[in-house]
């Protein structure tokens, strides 16, 4: 009994045992009486908790803390309660550890993310006023309620609070920006630039003001913004990190050559920053600069990056780019079986000696990868499917996929695959059902209705509902391409050609993608624009000659 006492004491004055989890730090021992009942019922609750059953040993440690009026045994019991996904019994227990230890500033955040969690925004503020009330944490404080209450779905109503939080503290840049981002979660752009302005005002020059003054510009207009930017780096040209959100937003446009010279400050500025060259060589990739590209990547490595699997991992896929096959699979060599990256790299190789016509090593060098977790398992699967996809072998890539299916049902990313194999053998009742199941597990999956709507299209079959699955998915993903492509497509089936032409043009304007390039020329050639038709399709099959409907198409009407 004197070792269990012993045992006993030192976890109350440090830590619960095992899982970490629940059992982290621990405030001020107090003077709780070490009853034989108090026992009992903790170590119910370590034993429980060392077992993973985090309701009962929150339970078992709100009672405790109730009786003894701990506030260690409060913490405990909030985190047991949270980790085991018990909020009524965490917003108990959180209540009893701000008011056995008000002064916990730990126990005030976890209270605010609970009751955000459970949507009680009108019971957050008198939590908030502790946390805001040190002069010294203010600042930092009123950024962290930026990210915690934009998680909130009553975007008014956090702003409301945000806006009585921050009336006391106008004189605070951090305040002014809190209540901006609030109001812009909120889609009130103009109150949002209003007060970043009073934050300029009161901190001239402040960078996340700045950045978050052009993210709204640009919901409205791009123009705007990439002016903004530009006139605040002429004023505050050591403003990196603005200039890195500058340059980002000049290659979304397309505008390589600003965007290069945005680069080139960025690495005169940090010369000897790794994160930086990665930054800027991704970036290259992204702007089809490989060279430069590795040029950044390989001097991030000589500076000692992180994670230089990851930069190797970059380095390969530039040399696949660059149609170097060896050169590729000596960087993915270099990557071991511990690093976080071996995986990837090993789906890499694969890829190589499968593009090299040796399917059957491919497809062992995948099967032999060993310790794979479901979420890995998942993607070796998935790549063996595509490599017999792309040798021309169907069949035994829906077999695949069937049996993984069996084994990891309910994994959405399995499943639409196994549906695109299934319509591709023409076991059109198996797409079918899989998708219906996608759907109904991610009701927010645009390609999931697209690809249901598409395939009935195409088939020219139920097209009313092939209407209304595809304006669903585009409700969710408005400017995708492919989505467009079947909207445009399920126009021309039901014989309204004018709206599919003009869906189609959307498309392609977004991407030249050769199956688009299809679509569009033949409803072109059906509406009598027969000579644009043949451009369209020349130009097609100049990048894309091996593209199966492209050719075929493009052969029917000619």
């Amino acid at each position: 009994m004197q070792h269990i006492f012993k045992v006993l004491m030192l976890s109350l004055g440090l830590a619960i045992a095992t899982p970490a989890v629940w059992a982290a730090g621990a405030s001020k021992p107090g003077q709780t009486e070490l009853t034989a009942d108090f026992i009992y019922k903790y170590l119910v609750g370590e034993i429980a908790g060392q077992r993973g059953d985090l309701a009962l040993a929150g339970a078992a440690l709100l009672d405790l803390a109730t009786t003894s009026r701990d506030a260690r045994l409060a913490e405990r019991a909030t985190k047991a309660a949270i980790h085991g996904n018990q909020p009524q019994m965490a917003l108990r227990a959180g209540a009893l550890w701000v008011e056995l230890d008000p002064a916990s500033t730990e126990a005030r955040q976890a209270m605010v993310q609970m009751l955000l969690a459970v949507g009680k925004i009108s019971e957050l503020r008198p939590h908030l006023q502790k946390l805001l009330a040190v002069e010294e944490n203010r600042a930092g404080a009123f950024m962290s309620l930026v990210g915690l209450l934009s998680r909130s779905k009553d975007k008014a109503a956090v702003l409301k609070l945000m806006q009585e939080l921050a009336k006391l503290h106008a004189d605070l840049p951090e305040a002014r920006f809190a209540v901006a981002h609030a109001a812009w979660n909120n889609g009130q752009d103009r109150l949002a630039l209003s007060e970043l302005r009073a934050a300029d005002q009161l901190n001239p020059g402040w960078e996340p003001a700045a950045m978050l003054y052009a993210q709204i510009l640009q919901r409205n207009s791009v123009a705007e913004a990439l002016q903004f930017y530009h006139e605040f780096l002429e004023r505050y040209p050591d403003s990196n990190e603005t200039r890195l959100a500058y340059a980002r937003l000049l290659v979304n446009e397309k505008r390589f050559e600003s965007a290069k010279q945005q680069f080139d400050k960025l690495v005169q500025a940090a010369p000897d920053n790794p994160d930086i060259h990665v930054i800027v060589g991704l970036l290259a990739i992204q702007m089809e600069d490989l060279d430069s590209a590795k040029q950044h990547l390989l001097k991030a490595l000589d500076l000692g990056y992180k994670d230089p699997d990851q930069i190797t991992l970059y380095l390969g896929q530039i040399a696949e780019q660059q149609q170097d096959d060896t050169q590729a699979k000596a960087w993915y060599a270099q990557i071991g079986p511990d690093s976080a990256q071996y995986l990837g790299a090993q789906l890499r190789l694969a890829s190589i000696l499968a593009r090299q016509g040796k399917l059957d090593d491919a497809l062992a060098l995948v099967r032999a990868i060993p310790d794979l977790s479901n979420e890995q398992l998942v993607l070796a699967r998935q790549t063996e499917a595509s490599l017999l996809m792309q040798a021309k072998r169907p069949q035994d890539a829906f077999e695949l996929l069937r049996q993984t299916v069996e084994t990891l049902p309910n994994t959405p990313e399995l499943l639409y695959d196994y549906a695109m194999a299934a319509e591709r053998v023409g076991q059109y009742d198996v797409m079918e059902k899989q998708l219906r199941i996608l759907i109904q597990l991610k009701p927010d999956m645009g390609h999931a209705y697209n690809a249901l709507g598409y395939s009935l299209a195409d088939r020219n079959e139920r097209l009313d509902e092939a209407l209304a699955l595809i304006e669903k998915a585009l409700s969710l993903n408005p400017n995708d391409y492919f989505i467009l492509d079947s909207m445009g497509w399920v126009q021309y089936r039901r014989g309204h050609y004018k709206e599919a032409l003009e869906y189609l043009r959307r498309a392609y304007a977004i991407q030249a993608d050769p199956e688009i390039a299809a679509h569009l020329g033949e409803v072109l050639w059906v509406m009598g624009q027969r000579e644009e038709a043949l451009k369209t399709w020349e130009e097609a099959l100049r990048q894309h000659p091996d593209n199966e409907l492209l050719r075929n198409t493009s052969k029917k009407y000619q």
